[in-house]
């Protein structure tokens, strides 16, 4: 929870910078990034909801990841297709997102 919760932060701080460049740039930024968040909780929600043996803790993991990959290429699409939102932030907003998971494994404690 503390990854996704981080991933929030980082979505509320790039939507603010990007609100710099204007309000579709801003509100681009936290959607790339809000999306990364909401793919992470439901792969976590996913892959840790019951006990089980290491076969069933591993095709409930892989079935959450083919669940973020849908979420977050089907929110891509939304966010720059149907919304016509500026792709670059978008992208800045998701890397950042994804950042998080780099640095929260990294540094743990």
């Amino acid at each position: 929870m503390r990854v996704v919760f981080t991933q929030l932060a980082v979505a509320v701080v790039a939507g603010l910078a990007f609100c710099l460049q204007g309000r579709a740039a801003g509100l681009g930024a936290f959607a790339g990034a809000l999306i990364v968040a909401f793919a992470t909780a439901l792969l976590a929600a996913r892959a840790f909801s019951a006990l089980g043996g290491a076969g069933a803790t591993f095709m409930r993991f892989l079935v959450g990841m083919i669940l973020r990959w849908i979420i977050l290429i089907g929110g891509l699409l939304l966010i720059l297709v149907q919304w016509k939102l500026p792709p670059l932030p978008t992208l800045v907003g998701l890397v950042a997102a994804y950042a998080v998971n780099v640095f929260a494994f990294r540094f743990k404690g």
